[in-house]
């Protein structure tokens, strides 16, 4: 059978290839047309089963091929993968724009939605109905045929559009390397980078030193290399990904907002913005850029004085009188090491990555009550790879996930957690979850562990705190369990996890020496705790300009008005930078959250989310954050749930109360109002 066609919980990924993908999903493609025809023409009464269940039936078999073809372009691409994939995406996404708009389909689900059975729904069932009918209305089940066909076709061309943008990001990360011969060169850099830079030099058959614009070569570089010229030369290179040549993004970038606008209006929308966030916690774009707005005022005092101390501390300490941006982060990392006598390559020993595993593991089953456990699987993609359990106190099996934590040229970027099966209560008992964690952190070397930073560390948790929120579910309907939920909701199980990455009870479980086994020392602790908020206000008017110039994009952004859309990002992202010409790059052309993820008009959410974070964690704080019952509750109201009720009530379930932005403020930036010489 077509790897891409089974039905087994173990997927063969090992045996899953190019020439899978086209007749894989061209199968699974024609048996979804049989199966809607089917429904379309079954004579009896619409029901819940015959109707709202058989569509989702229908899609989830469809969705789950396409997943599993979208993961191969994701963590081990090729030229011939890419090619079978971008073959069949407009047939498969042309099959999903116009399920809504097929007449037939919409009638039998409104004709569903008058009858006795679809009134007396409750609960989650009810949701459901009331979401579908939702989700058809916003793809425009409502339009006359010509629009549905104008909406088809927009869908079908972004598609392809957003995924172009992927890959040119990845081509052109890829396309660049420095190499240097002189040692005097990598003054500065950790011992753990430079023999890195030297085995990837060797693998590419190079002398001397290599360096990429991957996060863990990249970050290292521009935070610790005295060599400025190399730093310029590196950082330019990264803002500059995909912006010219035949990998340039400019052109997609104007077609896709484009594109989106013209959805929008032709789904009665005044922005994209506005349709998006329509089904959102915050609801539309101008609360969106309100909330933006808020906290940047509560944090532009912070933020100049700390902008005033570290360009004093540049020119007196440094001689950088001139700060450029690609001093930025060479020039924050002497600051904190200045101020606090603190490394972070003093915490890579603490943080092997088989002891921050097994800590963590420990952590979910004493908070949670799951047990994670690591199972043999020959059937994956790359050597490399994980496969874990997790059960629940009683013995009940409630998912199993994969991991791949090293970068490869044949893998994306960045780190996520992907679902391939969505599972849950059934008649027949729990059907469990399966998923994925993704990440790009420094290999093993010289016989020693991976050591990760602890901005790695947190990535971990992140991303398991997604893990979870998809294996804890149990929702019974699959369309809204696990991770489909609201985008601005999404990130409060990831971003609250990352906590527990600072809580000294915690931190023991998985902060021990690789070598001597020895717990961080209380010195080092103390200085990591007192560092937590060094240039944190910097940090957020970050996030808060990569925010608002997604919204901004998406709501006032207008090519004839505003001219090119890079210039025109620049103007937006100025006020939140050191000096305006730190904001003129084409960062943008790179901006895969927003042109090729799913954070188009959502970038907001990552704050938003961490307003929710902050805030939720004060009850741990307050109660312990190892307390059993606090935890279970968190389960209860949030981890289990899906979107199974409005978010906002989840919230207030386990909270008692709506969110307080005073939490984050005070996390983030140490006090509600800033004190000079901090």
């Amino acid at each position: 059978m077509n790897p891409l066609r089974t039905r087994d919980f173990l997927i063969p990924f090992n045996t899953l290839k190019a020439e899978h993908i086209e007749p894989g999903i061209n199968t699974a493609l024609e048996q979804a047309q049989n199966d809607l025809t089917a429904l379309l023409e079954n004579g009896d009464t619409p029901s819940y089963q015959n109707t709202v269940q058989a569509l989702d039936d229908l899609t989830e078999r469809l969705g789950r091929a396409m997943t599993l073809a979208y993961h191969l372009t994701s963590v081990q691409t090729s030229p011939e993968i890419r090619a079978a994939f971008n073959a069949v995406l407009p047939a498969y996404s042309a099959f999903f724009a116009t399920l809504p708009l097929n007449e037939k389909l919409w009638e039998r689900l409104s004709s569903f939605a008058k009858t006795d059975e679809a009134k007396t729904l409750k609960g989650v069932r009810k949701r459901h109905l009331e979401k579908t009918l939702q989700d058809f209305v916003r793809a425009g089940a409502d339009l006359p045929p010509e629009k549905k066909a104008k909406v088809e076709a927009v869908k079908v061309e972004l598609s392809q559009l957003q995924t172009k943008f992927s890959e040119n990001v990845l081509d052109a990360t890829n396309a660049f390397e420095l190499v240097v011969n002189d040692e005097e060169k990598l003054a500065g850099l950790p011992d753990s980078v430079i023999k890195q830079a030297q085995k990837d030099a060797e693998a590419k058959e190079l002398s001397g030193y290599r360096f990429s614009l991957q996060a863990p070569s990249y970050l290292p570089f521009m935070k610790y290399a005295e060599a400025r010229d190399l730093r310029q030369q590196l950082y330019e290179a990264f803002v500059s990904r995909a912006s010219g040549g035949e990998l340039d993004n400019r052109p997609l970038i104007n077609q896709i907002l484009a594109l989106r606008q013209e959805l929008a209006e032709l789904l009665g929308y005044k922005d994209f913005a506005d349709y998006r966030l329509e089904v959102n916690m915050v609801k539309s774009g101008k609360a969106a850029l309100d909330f933006e707005e808020e906290i940047f005022d509560k944090t532009l005092a912070h933020w100049k004085l700390e902008v005033a101390n570290l360009e004093r501390f540049a020119a007196d300490k440094l001689g950088l009188s001139d700060l450029a941006p690609w001093d930025l982060m060479f020039t924050v990392e002497k600051l904190r090491k200045a101020e606090f006598d603190l490394d972070d390559e003093e915490l890579r020993p603490y943080f092997s990555l088989d002891r921050v595993l097994s800590g963590l593991f420990e952590m979910t089953e004493n908070l949670f009550g799951v047990s994670v456990s690591e199972q043999a699987n020959d059937k994956v993609w790359h050597e490399d790879v994980g496969f874990y359990e997790l059960h629940d106190e009683n013995g009940v099996h409630l998912g199993s996930f994969y991991t791949d934590w090293f970068p490869r040229e044949s893998k994306q970027g960045g780190a996520w957690k992907n679902g391939f099966i969505i599972g849950g209560p059934t008649p027949e008992g729990f059907a469990p979850h399966l998923a994925v964690i993704v990440a790009n952190f420094t290999p093993p070397q010289d016989g020693k562990p991976a050591l990760l930073t602890h901005r790695e560390v947190q990535t971990i948790f992140h991303e398991f705190g997604h893990l979870l929120h998809h294996c804890l579910s149990k929702v019974e309907v699959t369309e809204l369990g696990a991770t489909n939920v609201a985008r601005d909701w999404v990130e409060l199980p990831s971003q609250i996890l990352e906590n527990w990455t600072w809580e000294r009870e915690a931190l023991d479980l998985f902060a021990r020496h690789f070598e001597t086994g020895e717990r961080i020392p209380e010195a080092l602790y103390k200085k990591m705790l007192a560092a937590r908020t060094f240039m944190e206000a910097n940090a957020q008017m970050r996030q808060l300009s990569l925010g608002t110039v997604d919204l901004k994009l998406h709501i006032d952004y207008d090519p004839e008005k505003d001219g090119d859309v890079i210039t025109y990002s620049h103007r937006v992202m100025e006020r939140y930078t050191l000096r305006p010409e730190f904001a003129h790059n084409s960062f943008i052309t790179a901006f895969s959250h927003v042109f090729a993820g799913g954070y188009a008009a959502g970038y907001y959410s990552y704050k938003w989310s961490e307003v929710l974070d902050a805030d939720a964690f004060t009850r741990f704080k307050r109660e312990g954050i190892f307390n059993r019952e606090t935890g279970q509750a968190f389960v209860d109201s949030v981890l289990s749930r899906g979107d199974s009720a409005e978010p906002a009530e989840l919230f207030k379930e386990f909270m008692g109360r709506d969110p307080d932005v005073t939490a984050l403020i005070e996390r983030n930036l140490g006090s509600l109002e800033p004190v000079a010489g901090d």
